[in-house]
C-alpha cells in the first residue's frame, strides 16, 4: 500500500513538460488535486471508457445480427435503451465496487479472502431495513429530513457491519493468523454460513419472517422518478443544449401559454439533453378553450419532436447511490494516502514484521483495515436495500459473489482495480440485460454466464487482473 496506489499510468509524452513543470508538481502536490480532482476523473474516466467500448460492442452486435427477432431492429432498440443501461450499469457497479473494496481491503493487509464479507453487506443491509421499520412503525418516518434519513440509514449500516466485522477479525482470524492459508479460508466460510443463520433466526424469533421490505412506498420523494428527456419537448427542469420558446401553435395560432393537466406553463425546451421537468405529449396538452387537430413548436409538429425523443426514468436511489459511492470512494483515497493511519496500513501491508519493530501496532491497523473494509461493504448493503426494496438474510451471496469477481476482474489488493472491476462488470451486466431480452433462445438469464465469461478470458490472458494485483504497492 503505497501513497500512490491510485496513481495513474505513466502520462503520455505529449504532457511530460506540462506535468513536469513547476507548476504541474505543484498542482500534483496539492491537497485538492490528490483527494478530490484526481480521485473523481479517474472515476469519470473509468465510467467513459467503459460506456464507450460497451456502445461500440453492442452496435457491432447489431450490425451482426440486426434483426434478432421479426419486427425487432436491434440498433433502433440498443438507441432506446442505452441511457437507461448506462445509467443502470453505474449504480450497479458502483454497489460491486463498495463491496469489493472490502474484499481488496483484506486481502492487501492478510493476504486472504475474507468469504464473510458478503454476510457483512447483508446486515447492512437488514440494519438499514430495521433502521426504516422502527421509524415507519412509529410514525416518524414522514418527518425525517430526506437527507438526513438516508445519511443516518447509510451510517447505522456502516457502523453495525464495521463493527461486526471486527469481532469477526478479532474471533474467528486473529487466533488463525499463523495458519495455512487455507484454515483461515474455511473459517471464513464457516462464518459466513453462521451470520446468515443467525440473522435468519433473529428476524424469524423478532417478526416471523425473514423476508424484509424496506418502508420505501411511503416516501412519496424516493417513488418519484426523474425523468431524463432525449431530443423532446420539455417543460421545466434543466436542459443542455436544446433551444427554449416562449409560445406554441395550435392550428397555426401562437400562444403564450398552455396546460398540462391543471399546470400552466409559459416556456418550454426543445432538443439537448433534459434532467427534471414535464415531458410534453400532443395528448397532454391544452391551449386556451378550443379544440386543435395539430401543435407546433416553432416549424415543427409536437407528434413528431415526441416520437424521436427518448425519456428515461431516473430512480432516485439510482442518484442516491452514485453520488455516496463517490463521496465514499474519495474519503477512502483521502484515508488511506493521506492520513497516519493510512500509511500504517500501507505499511502493515508491505510487512508485517518489520511495521510493528518501527513501533506500528499490527493488530491495530489490521482492525481498522477490517472496519474500513466492513463499514464500505455495510453501505453498499444500506444503499442496496433502498435500491431494490426487499433484503433476506440470504441477500448477500450473489452481490458478494459479483463484488469478488469484481476484485479479481480489476487485480485483487488493489483499490483501482476494485473501483474499475465493479463498475465494469455492472456496466456489462446491465448491457446484457437490455440486449438478451430481445433475443428468445437466450434472455436476460443469460447474463450471469456472458458476464463470467468475461471474466474468464480476461483471467485466461491477464491472470493478474485488469490493472494486476498489487505486491509491495497494495490497497
Amino acid at each position: 500500500m503505497s501513497s500512490e496506489s491510485l496513481s495513474s499510468r505513466r502520462n503520455a509524452r505529449i504532457f511530460v513538460p506540462i506535468v513536469t513543470s513547476p507548476l504541474g508538481y505543484r498542482i500534483r502536490g496539492s491537497w485538492f488535486y490528490r483527494f478530490i480532482i484526481f480521485p473523481v476523473g479517474q472515476i469519470l474516466l473509468f465510467i467513459i471508457a467503459g460506456t464507450l467500448l460497451l456502445t461500440a460492442l453492442s452496435y457491432l452486435l447489431a450490425a451482426a445480427v440486426p434483426e434478432p427477432r421479426p419486427g425487432i431492429v436491434l440498433a433502433d432498440q440498443i438507441s432506446r435503451q442505452l441511457p437507461g443501461m448506462i445509467l443502470s450499469g453505474i449504480s450497479l457497479g458502483f454497489v460491486y465496487a463498495m463491496i469489493a473494496l472490502g474484499y481488496t481491503l483484506v486481502y492487501g493487509v492478510l493476504k486472504f479472502i475474507n468469504f464473510a464479507h458478503s454476510e457483512i453487506f447483508m446486515v447492512g443491509s437488514i440494519v438499514g431495513f430495521e433502521f426504516m421499520r422502527r421509524l415507519f412503525d412509529s410514525g416518524s418516518l414522514g418527518a425525517w429530513n430526506p437527507v438526513i434519513l438516508i445519511i443516518t440509514v447509510v451510517l447505522a449500516g456502516m457502523l453495525v457491519s464495521g463493527l461486526l466485522a471486527v469481532v469477526i477479525e478479532r474471533v474467528a482470524y486473529r487466533p488463525l493468523r499463523g495458519a495455512p492459508r487455507l484454515v483461515p479460508l474455511i473459517t471464513a466460510i464457516g462464518i459466513s454460513f453462521l451470520i446468515q443463520d443467525g440473522v435468519r433466526a433473529i428476524e424469524a424469533l423478532t417478526r416471523n419472517d425473514f423476508n424484509l421490505t424496506y418502508p420505501t412506498n411511503q416516501i412519496s420523494w424516493l417513488n418519484t422518478p426523474i425523468p431524463m428527456t432525449f431530443n423532446g419537448a420539455v417543460a421545466g427542469g434543466f436542459n443542455l443544449g436544446g433551444t427554449s420558446f416562449d409560445e406554441i401553435g395550435a392550428d397555426g395560432v401562437a400562444y403564450d401559454e398552455f396546460f398540462l393537466g391543471e399546470t400552466a406553463h409559459d416556456t418550454l425546451t426543445v432538443g439537448g439533453i433534459t434532467l427534471g421537468g414535464t415531458p410534453i405529449r400532443a395528448r397532454d396538452v391544452s391551449v386556451g378553450e378550443t379544440e386543435f387537430e395539430t401543435l407546433t413548436i416553432g416549424e415543427r409538429n409536437l407528434e413528431d419532436i415526441s416520437g424521436a425523443s427518448n425519456v428515461v426514468n431516473i430512480r432516485v436511489t439510482s442518484i442516491i447511490i452514485v453520488v455516496g459511492a463517490m463521496l465514499m470512494l474519495v474519503v477512502l483515497n483521502w484515508f488511506v494516502n493521506g492520513t497516519k493511519t493510512g500509511r500504517g496500513i500501507r505499511a502493515v501491508s508491505q510487512d508485517q514484521s518489520t511495521a510493528g519493530l518501527m513501533g506500528i501496532n499490527v493488530n491495530r491497523m489490521v482492525s481498522i483495515t477490517f472496519f474500513v473494509g466492513g463499514a464500505f461493504g455495510g453501505a453498499a448493503g444500506a444503499l442496496f436495500g433502498l435500491n431494490v426494496g426487499t433484503v433476506t438474510p440470504y441477500v448477500g451471496f450473489i452481490p458478494g459473489l459479483k463484488a469478488f469477481t469484481a476484485a479479481v476482474l480489476g487485480g485483487i489488493g488493489n483499490i483501482t482495480g476494485a473501483l474499475l472491476g465493479g463498475l465494469t462488470l455492472g456496466l456489462i451486466e446491465a448491457f446484457l440485460n437490455g440486449i438478451l431480452a430481445y433475443f428468445p433462445a437466450l434472455g436476460q438469464r443469460y447474463t450471469d454466464i456472458f458476464a463470467f465469461s468475461v471474466l474468464i478470458l480476461i483471467l485466461i490472458f491477464r491472470p493478474s487482473g485488469l490493472l494486476g494485483e498489487r505486491v509491495d504497492e497494495k490497497v
